[in-house]
C-alpha cells in the first residue's frame, strides 16, 4: 500500500512537472518571434518579460542576428529594471563580443548612465545632497565611460550628452578634492588642506569649486601667518570674480527622454 501510494505520488509529481513545462507559450516560437516580443515588452516597460524572452532567445538561438541584438537590448532592459550589476555585464559582454558593431557606442554610454545613476541618486533629485561625499568610484567610472564615446565615436548621437554629463562629473570630483580640503582644514592640517586647495585651483579650472578652494586657501595660509600668500590668493579671487571666471553649480543632469527613441531613429535593433 505505502509502494502503491508512493509511486502515485512521484506520477502526480511528474505529471506536474510535465504540465508546468507545457504551459511555455514561447516553445514554438522562432528567433524573431521571441525577439518582436521581447522589444514590444520592453516599450511597455515590462523588463522582467523583457529580459526572460531575451534570455530564451539567446539559450535557443546563440548565434541568430537578434541574438546578436538582443545582447544590447537586455543591457538596456537591465538598467531600466535597475540591475546595474547585470546590465553592466551585458554591455560588457556585447563590447567584448561585437567591437565592430555600430551600437558599441551606445553600450558605451550606457554603462556611463548607470554607473553615473549612484553619483546622482533619487534623493538628490528629492533633497540638495552631495554627491560628492559618496564614494567617489562611480564617479570616475562613469566619466572614463562618457570620455570613451566622446573620444572614440565623436560624431555618435551620444557624444553631446556624454560631454555635458563629462562637465558635471569633473564638477563633483573637484568637490571631492574640495572635501578632503576640508576635512584637514577642520583637524589644524593647514598646509595640507592649502595644498589640496591648490589642486583643485591647478587641475579644475572652470569649475564651481576654484571658489572655494580660493577660500579654503585664505583662512588655511592665515591660520599658517603666510601674510604674502594670503594677499596673493586674494587678489586672485577679486581677479576671478571681477572677469567672471567664477561659475555657479549645473543642474543636475537627468535621463535623456530620447534614451530608447534615438536607439529606434538609428533603426540599430532592425535586423
Amino acid at each position: 500500500m505505502i509502494r502503491l501510494l508512493t509511486t502515485f505520488l512521484l506520477v502526480i509529481l511528474f505529471t506536474g512537472c510535465s504540465s508546468t513545462a507545457k504551459r511555455d507559450h514561447t516553445t514554438d516560437w522562432d528567433a524573431q518571434k521571441l525577439y518582436t516580443e521581447a522589444n514590444k515588452s520592453l516599450q511597455a516597460e515590462n523588463y522582467t518579460k523583457a529580459i526572460d524572452y531575451y534570455h530564451k532567445l539567446a539559450v535557443r538561438y546563440p548565434y541568430g542576428e537578434q541574438t546578436e541584438q538582443a545582447q544590447l537590448d537586455i543591457a538596456y532592459a537591465y538598467y531600466r529594471s535597475d540591475e546595474p550589476f547585470a546590465a553592466i555585464a551585458a554591455a560588457d559582454d556585447f563590447i567584448r563580443f561585437h567591437p565592430r558593431h555600430p551600437g558599441v557606442a551606445y553600450a558605451h554610454y550606457l554603462k556611463g548612465l548607470i554607473n553615473f545613476s549612484p553619483s546622482v541618486g533619487l534623493l538628490d533629485r528629492l533633497i540638495p545632497t552631495d554627491s560628492a561625499q559618496r564614494d567617489p568610484g562611480s564617479t570616475l567610472e562613469a566619466y572614463r565611460d562618457f570620455a570613451k564615446v566622446v573620444n572614440d565615436f565623436p560624431d555618435s548621437s551620444y557624444a553631446d550628452d556624454a560631454r555635458q554629463r563629462m562637465l558635471y562629473l569633473r564638477n563633483n570630483l573637484a568637490r571631492i578634492e574640495i572635501h578632503v580640503a576640508h576635512f584637514y582644514l577642520k583637524r589644524g592640517a593647514f598646509l595640507a588642506a592649502a595644498n589640496r586647495a591648490n589642486y583643485v585651483v591647478q587641475h579644475y579650472q572652470r569649475t564651481p569649486s576654484v571658489k572655494l578652494a580660493l577660500d579654503i586657501m585664505i583662512e588655511a595660509y592665515t591660520k599658517l601667518g603666510l601674510d604674502e600668500l594670503t594677499a596673493d590668493t586674494r587678489k586672485i579671487l577679486a581677479l576671478n570674480q571681477n572677469n567672471g571666471s567664477l561659475i555657479t553649480e549645473p543642474a543636475i543632469p537627468t535621463d535623456p527622454s530620447w534614451l530608447r527613441s534615438a536607439w529606434e531613429y538609428l533603426e540599430l535593433d532592425k535586423n
